[in-house]
């Protein structure tokens, strides 16, 4: 930290005293330790193998036998929520983040914008002498800022990060991430055929971050984000990874449930009166509608083992397999990490806290996707569908989830999962290893703690406070606890009194041992949040949360329900959204220029995210090039927008145009030109879509044309999305088709570069006029600025 300059100015510079203290960079004390947090993507608590789960970690493992496991640790259910209370120290509405940076609706509560009052653990580090990196998922920037014409202060290198590695958004293919270096988006290193998984990449880029820093100053400590995004969907991994599980999940979720919570009550991390909730502990879609006759959401209902068929308990098995293989893949990448640590001698003196954001996720339903962008569109999945591809699972043409039936499973011993404020979405695994500054090794924590007390124990843990101030901003005061008293006293009483919750409509309030918890479900559109059932536990004892005492004991639960109330007030906690995830995700949002009906794009420029692209959902749209052909010859890609799993293109193969609308991943819809391209220069070549209905809301239907200038030279019909082609990634290109390709139709080899020809720019209009209309204007649309 910059001080005050005490040497001495005079005229002479032989007559004055320099004072170096109000310059020098920050250093750490002496003896600093490093530290890394591992972020787990959607791990529920029963998962990993030292939680009692079927999946080997052997990495972590090691670390849980080093350090140490907390039984009774938890977070907000959601991850963007849960990151920024990681970081912070704060609830996740206190730090604007109700829920995912995607699904900010414009209030204190829900806005993406984590307040500069709430600094970052990484924004104290650095100015205390620690270098500072983040390797992986960040997921904590407003989807308006994901953008290269934006401002960066979101972004991690604007929140006390001094390298970035990985990706803003929510999720990423592991084969074709959404990458950034830095401050820019970066293309991969290599391909899924030369052997590229995101995961190993940002390994590479973690150990390589460290030893930056420590080939200069070996004493200097590091502050590693280290998020991999496993075992978020898509669950992608080398096939040998998968292999090794093969079989294992045949028994089904059901009996897995059973093995895990012996194991876990042999391990001590539940009690042995833990009893398993029913697989549908809130309701299914014959037994229970909301106040105004809403249907129970459908994703949220598991299928019975027994009654699945024969072919699904293997697909069912298959998709589990999966996740097990990336997560197990992804222990190895920690592996890598660890014993690079430990051949330089900092192993020992490193601070790792391994957490899951959350507990595992649902959003697979009840059959599970090859391709989840559909829960994201409101799309039903297809069994026979997903049949077909049960032998490319975890591979680059799935982009899988597995079905809910898994997330309870490895959410063993509580109820639901990610989203809700039960235990299954709030009760995840916390692992704390410090070799040189915790005395017991391998042992359990019972204490009950939270997402925002890892940033108060880090800071107990290197002998730092809070500043009053960072950057010029007076903060906000933590809301977390240190829960460094626990590491070397097991029955110390919980410091933690208090924890609130609130996701998607779903509340809780956990104080003393005691948990009032709502049964609404998630994202279900119910509202009438006055007519919620609120349900009480005794969480100390049942933690599995499957003997409600609302009846025997009304006094506590309705204080429980006004503190939670009161909790709500001090935390920014409301309005409350219960609305769908297509609504959510479609809510009108913060742009840096306003909508506009045309929009221009040229060759050569970086991909443009989706949400800053323009939108031509249910909507009449055309898409013109303008070109200079000289003679036959020209190929490849013009205009390209999403990719494997949903997106549109318009290319040349063959000397021909073809527009490829590629619906969800599932219906490639393909319209080619009767007729060769003309030559010539200033020529348009364009794709034009007239909507006529919606097959259901959202999923318009139309003729799509294709013109050579006005000439028509191919048309048919198709239907295009309701939401967005991904929820992070995948934007859109001109001149070439980069990450992964919207079809498999493009000539030659990726990234299918247009050639032999000269592409000016593309335009794309959505004023929603019929194509001949807009024919006079054509020339001039593509010519100007």
């Amino acid at each position: 930290m910059a001080s005050t300059f005490r040497g001495v100015v005079n005229l002479d510079v032989r007559d004055s005293v320099p004072d170096w203290s109000a310059y020098e960079q920050p250093k750490a004390p002496e003896g600093a330790p490093n530290v890394v947090y591992v972020v787990l993507d959607d791990v529920g608590f029963g998962a990993m193998s030292c939680y009692g789960g079927p999946i080997e970690t052997p990495n972590i493992d090691r670390l849980a036998s080093e350090g140490l496991r907390y039984s009774q640790w938890h977070t907000t259910a959601l991850c963007s929520p849960t990151r920024s209370a990681l970081l912070t120290g704060r609830n996740h509405t206190t730090n604007g983040m109700a829920c995912i940076s995607e699904a900010a609706i414009g209030f204190p509560n829900a806005n993406s914008h984590i307040p500069p009052e709430c600094a970052t653990l990484a924004e104290v580090l650095v100015e205390r002498g620690w270098s500072t990196a983040i390797t992986g998922k960040w997921h904590l920037c407003p989807e308006d800022e994901m953008n290269l014409a934006s401002t960066r202060r979101d972004w991690p290198l604007g929140r006390g990060f001094e390298r970035f590695y990985g990706f803003l958004g929510a999720e990423t293919s592991q084969y074709y991430p959404d990458l950034v270096h830095d401050n820019h988006p970066v293309e991969q290193p290599a391909t899924p055929e030369e052997g590229y998984h995101f995961g190993v990449d940002i390994t590479d880029k973690a150990i390589q971050y460290f030893d930056d820093v420590k080939a200069i100053a070996p004493e200097r400590p590091v502050f590693l984000y280290y998020a991999p995004g496993c075992a978020h969907a898509p669950h992608q991994a080398p096939k040998e990874w998968i292999d090794r599980y093969r079989g294992r999940f045949d028994a089904g979720y059901e009996a897995m449930r059973e093995e895990i919570l012996t194991r876990q009550k042999q391990l001590g991390l539940v009690p042995e009166n833990t009893q398993l909730p029913p697989l549908n502990p809130i309701g299914t879609p014959d037994t229970r509608t909301g106040p105004g006759g809403e249907p129970f959401p459908a994703l949220d209902f598991t299928r019975p083992w027994a009654e699945l068929s024969a072919d699904e308990r293997r697909l069912f098995a298959r998709m589990a397999e999966a996740y097990a293989g990336f997560l197990s893949h992804c222990d190895d990448q920690v592996g890598r990490l660890m014993a690079y640590l430990e051949d330089i001698g900092q192993l020992h003196n490193t601070i790792f806290v391994v957490v899951s954001d959350n507990g595992a996720s649902g959003e697979g339903g009840p059959n599970g996707s090859v391709n989840e962008n559909k829960f994201f569109n409101n799309v039903a999945d297809d069994i026979d569908d997903n049949l077909a591809m049960i032998d490319k699972i975890g591979g680059v043409e799935t982009y899988g989830h597995y079905p809910n039936g898994w997330a309870m499973a490895f959410n063993t011993p509580f109820k639901m999962w990610k989203r809700y404020s039960f235990n299954g979405g709030t009760c995840d695994p916390c692992i704390v290893s410090w070799p040189a500054g915790i005395a017991s090794r391998g042992e359990v924590r019972t204490q009950y703690h939270h997402a925002v007390d890892i940033v108060p124990t880090v800071l107990d843990c290197i002998g730092l406070d809070m500043p009053e101030s960072v950057r010029g901003h007076v903060q906000v005061p933590l809301q977390g606890v240190s829960m460094r008293y626990s590491f070397d006293a097991p029955a110390v009483p919980s410091a933690r009194t208090t924890q609130f919750y609130s996701m998607l409509g779903t509340r809780g309030i956990w104080h003393q041992g005691w948990k009032a918890v709502t049964t609404h479900p998630a994202i279900s559109g119910w509202g009438n949040y006055g007519q919620d059932t609120w349900e009480l536990y005794h969480t100390d004892e049942d933690r599995s949360e499957l003997h409600d005492l609302a009846r025997r004991e009304p006094q506590r639960l309705t204080e429980l329900v006004g503190l939670w109330f009161y909790e709500a007030g001090v935390n920014q906690a409301l309005p409350l959204d219960d609305r769908s995830a297509l609504e959510i995700l479609s809510t009108p949002r913060p742009r840096l220029t306003p909508h506009r009906s045309r929009y221009t794009y040229r060759p050569g420029g970086s991909e443009v995210p989706e949400a800053v692209a323009v939108n031509i959902r249910n909507r009449s749209y055309t898409v013109g090039a303008l070109v200079d052909i000289p003679g036959p010859g020209a190929s490849g890609v013009l205009f390209a927008h999403g990719g494997r799993f949903g997106g549109h293109t318009l290319f040349v193969r063959d000397d021909r145009l073809h527009y490829v609308y590629n619906f969800l991943g599932t219906d490639h819809q393909l319209i080619a030109a009767t007729e060769e391209l003309p030559t010539g220069e200033k020529l348009i070549l364009a794709a034009s879509f007239e909507k006529d209905g919606e097959t259901s809301p959202g999923v318009a239907t139309g003729i799509l044309s294709l013109y050579h200038g006005d000439h028509k030279v191919g048309e048919g019909r198709i239907k295009t999305q309701p939401g967005r082609f991904t929820l992070a990634g995948e934007g859109l290109t001109v001149g070439r088709d980069s990450g992964e390709a919207v079809t498999d139709r493009y000539p030659g080899t990726a990234p299918w570069t247009f050639t032999g020809a000269t592409l000016h720019r593309v335009a794309v209009d959505v004023s929603g006029e019929p194509y001949i209309d807009l024919e006079t204007e054509a020339q001039a649309m593509l010519a100007r600025e």
